[in-house]
């Protein structure tokens, strides 16, 4: 098995993931942005999908939300923590007999014939995960997918302005008094990140010219026994785009949420968030600008693509 998959299977399934990433749109604002964007890209496309695969589905966001609008998902995730609060969530909504809950990784879905769901998605990057197999993983969503397939992978140019800036999710704390231990931590370590940071053009050459975020110094971790972060590949637009052509998809359309509102402070985010009518107003634009090609690849961390077969 690659390291890839082990040390995410490692991080996926720590006890607490379920029900720290189930909140993460109360806790941080590029999420919001990001998951508002997907959410109206989901729902324009609904015509005619019946049956959804969702691969890295993590705690329901979207297969929830997708089995409301009527469809059979299949959730599909490596996390059984993440698994079950999702079971959770969609029992609340009343929606957990329209969902088929699967463990699994992506990259092994041999056992799902060809063009089995009539959408395949997968989002927040689990693709750029399975590194060095994310070529093949996104060859096997598109082969069991009949019509439309929308991916969201790391994007490579909206990784490498954090190489510069280490206190870059601070921007887009949504309250500082909140309980998330992330949250507590980017709060009590600015200061010092600030202090202690150097520009390394090295490393910054490194993720431009290969594309990863992490190797030797994860694997060693694991090794160890540690939970490191994934082992992760940054896309470039033109390179997600053509390994998508390359697998017969087509009419592709790229988007890079969260471009927008990179430019902004966060008291100013603070401030539109916390005011409905300016908030739903401001998500609405963010999805006009981020979608435009010329940005797609500076969204806050991922990149969106989709298209048709």
């Amino acid at each position: 098995m690659d390291y890839s998959r082990k040390i995410s299977e490692r991080l996926w399934n720590m006890p607490d993931k379920g029900e720290l990433e189930s909140h993460r749109e109360e806790t941080f604002i590029d999420d919001i942005i990001q998951k508002s964007h997907i959410e109206k890209e989901l729902l324009y496309h609904l015509h005619g999908i019946k049956t959804v695969f969702d691969g890295g589905a993590g705690c329901g966001r979207f297969s929830i939300l997708l089995a409301k609008h009527g469809c059979e998902v299949t959730h599909f995730d490596i996390s059984q923590p993440m698994i079950d609060k999702a079971k959770e969530l969609a029992k609340k909504e009343g929606v957990v007999d329209r969902i088929t809950f699967v463990k699994g990784a992506l990259e092994d879905l041999k056992d799902i014939k060809d063009k089995s769901f009539d959408m395949v998605i997968s989002f927040d990057a689990p693709i750029s995960y399975t590194y060095p197999n994310q070529e093949k993983v996104i060859g096997e969503l598109v082969r069991i997918c009949r019509k439309h397939i929308m991916i969201s992978v790391s994007s490579r140019l909206g990784f490498l302005p954090y190489l510069a800036n280490p206190i870059q999710k601070n921007q887009f704390i949504l309250d500082e008094n909140c309980n998330d231990p992330f949250v507590k931590w980017c709060i009590k370590n600015k200061e010092n990140a600030i202090e202690t940071f150097q520009f390394n053009k090295d490393s910054v050459m490194k993720l431009w010219n290969e594309g990863v975020m992490g190797g030797d110094k994860e694997i060693a971790k694991y090794e160890n026994g540690g939970t490191p972060w994934c082992i992760t590949y940054t896309f470039m637009p033109d390179e997600l785009e053509n390994i998508l052509k390359r697998f017969g998809v087509k009419n592709i359309k790229m988007a890079g949420p969260g471009a927008y509102a990179r430019t902004l402070p966060n008291e100013l985010l603070v401030k539109i968030m916390k005011n409905p009518k300016q908030r739903s107003d401001f998500l609405t634009f963010c999805h006009l600008y981020d979608s435009n090609p010329f940005v797609c690849g500076m969204g806050k961390d991922n990149l969106l693509a989709q298209g048709e077969l």
